[in-house]
């Protein structure tokens, strides 16, 4: 096996030198996939396993004096992605130190000062990081609401947090920015969300007005085996699963999914409004319309 860059440890760009790179070298790695950027201006060798413990010691390369991780950035310390679609593959180190310290001025480093009680920081493997809860709680008030949600559904999905607490959590804050959303969206945390596409999906339907669909719904089959719905109305028949780019874009995904539906259609009678990003995002309400038609509700206009 070739030797591993760095001996498979990550590194600062400003640092390539030390690890043999040049600049132009270190561009060449990166195009040839011999690299990857871990973090923004943090890189280590392809073949290196994305453990928490890389994580965390990518974290400390770019982590201010008195830092502690948060946001996005702590969440995926977790093995949690709530990036949003556009920084999931350039992940942008965020921390927070408490008021009266020193903000970080290290290049691509978003660092605020917040405050910061004891019990909502806990230290991982010798880096601090804020609690699942409170990374929660942040990600409900700072996020765009549809992403905001999908962050929230994740973190309860990986049992980091009970829907309960996170409601507990954001009913004691007053006045902090966004904590109208926060518990506005807290309610609606779903634990059996499996990606965020459903998330997003699931508010479109809440936002327009329609009752909150069961997520995940079991189907029977006559095999005894069992089919799963990603959002359903099931007194009614309706079903509404989300297409994702990964796993719903090429052909074999497409025709699996229509003979799949089609059989639920001839055995049971499930009638379907399916959603992809572009049907869910925008100002077309064609979705919203559809499953209004089919469960007898007229949609509320779109305000995302």
């Amino acid at each position: 096996m070739a030797e591993l860059i760095n001996d498979g440890r990550p590194f600062l760009r400003r640092d390539a030198h030390d690890v043999g790179l040049t600049p132009r070298e270190l561009a060449r790695a990166l195009d040839e996939k011999r690299v990857r950027e871990v973090l923004t201006y943090v890189y280590a060798d392809v073949n290196v396993a994305d453990t928490r413990a890389f994580r965390l010691e990518a974290a400390q390369l770019v982590a201010p004096r008195e830092a502690v991780v948060c946001d996005s950035l702590a969440a995926w310390l977790f093995h949690v992605d709530t990036f949003k679609p556009s920084e999931r593959h350039r992940l942008s180190p965020t921390f927070v130190v408490p008021h009266g310290t020193t903000r970080s001025e290290i290049e691509g480093v978003d660092c605020r000062q917040a405050i910061l009680p004891p019990g909502d920081v806990m230290e991982v493997d010798g880096i601090a990081v804020t609690t699942p809860l409170r990374t929660t709680t942040d990600l409900l008030r700072k996020l765009w609401r549809p992403y905001a949600l999908a962050a929230a559904d994740g973190m309860a999905h990986a049992g980091l947090v009970e829907v309960p607490e996170v409601v507990e959590a954001v009913g004691r804050l007053k006045g902090f920015p966004g904590i109208v959303q926060a518990r506005s969206l807290a309610h609606l945390i779903e634990p059996l969300a499996q990606s965020a596409g459903e998330s997003w999906q699931r508010l479109r339907l809440l936002d327009a007005g329609f009752p909150r669909p069961t997520a995940q719904h079991p189907v029977r089959m006559p095999d005894g085996s069992f089919r799963y719905l990603d959002l359903a109305y099931p007194h009614l028949l309706v079903a509404s699963e989300y297409d994702g780019r990964e796993f719903h874009t090429m052909a074999a995904d497409a025709e699996h999914d229509e003979l799949r539906r089609a059989l639920l259609s001839r055995l049971w009678g499930w009638r379907w409004a399916n959603g992809d990003r572009e049907t869910i995002f925008g100002t077309d309400p064609a979705f919203e319309l559809r499953i209004g038609e089919l469960i007898g509700i007229e949609p509320e206009p779109r305000f995302w």
